[in-house]
């Protein structure tokens, strides 16, 4: 039988990418959110990158560590549009990770 690897939704990886771009902002660590949830590193790692979705009552622990609303981590949710190949919700969420990356970078530069 061949392996199917899932493919996260797009939601999923959004709401991961405010989670990052939230933690990283208060230079927070994935391990210290970790910590302060009772979860591992790598439970934060899979929820930012969209491979494991973030239950209702996690995410509201996640914004009073993050101190922010839940509503923070839908801001501006893509809404799915259907066309074959790349959708356009998956090319814009790229488009935010690599400018979240980028911003990141920069951040760090010496001055």
């Amino acid at each position: 039988m061949a392996s199917l690897k899932k493919t996260p939704a797009p939601t999923d990886v959004y709401v991961g990418s405010r989670i990052r771009l939230r933690r990283n902002m208060l230079g927070l660590s994935q391990e210290k959110l970790g910590e302060q949830l009772g979860i591992t590193f790598q439970q934060i790692q899979k929820y930012e990158k969209g491979t494991n979705r973030v239950g209702a009552s996690r995410l509201q622990a996640i914004s009073e560590i993050l101190d922010v609303p839940v509503s923070y981590f839908l801001k501006k949710l893509p809404v799915p549009v259907r066309q074959k190949g790349f959708a356009k919700t998956t090319i814009i969420l790229w488009t935010f990770v690599q400018v979240t990356k980028a911003f990141n970078f920069f951040v760090r530069l010496p001055i």
